[in-house]
């Protein structure tokens, strides 16, 4: 009597869903997008955070960069909730109130 040795499955190559690939322009001016409203958010924030780092440091802050408007919270889920109930449909981007303005540890 023989034992049947399991065939390991053939693998895919290839994605999933190959017609819906984006092309490299495509995805060049989606970064390019993301970058311009990173650094209009970033502009806002190094211009208000001389006058918050020392009362709220280590808060967060929440920028809409298309009014300029901020909301600040010492969670930054809440900061971020703030920017939703005034703005619900505008992108915003939240950072941290300290030296660099990124949040986490490494």
């Amino acid at each position: 009597m023989t034992e049947a040795i399991p065939q390991k499955p053939e693998r895919r190559r290839g994605r999933i869903f190959p017609e819906r690939t984006l092309p490299p322009e495509e995805l060049a001016r989606r970064k390019a997008e993301r970058e311009a409203f990173h650094q209009r958010c970033r502009a806002i924030f190094e211009r208000v955070r001389p006058e918050w780092i020392e009362k709220h440091y280590g808060w967060y802050i929440a920028v809409e960069p298309n009014s300029g408007d901020y909301f600040i919270d010492e969670d930054n889920m809440q900061a971020h909730k703030k920017a939703l109930d005034k703005y619900p449909n505008a992108d915003h981007c939240v950072f941290c109130l300290n030296e660099t303005g990124a949040t986490g540890r490494i």
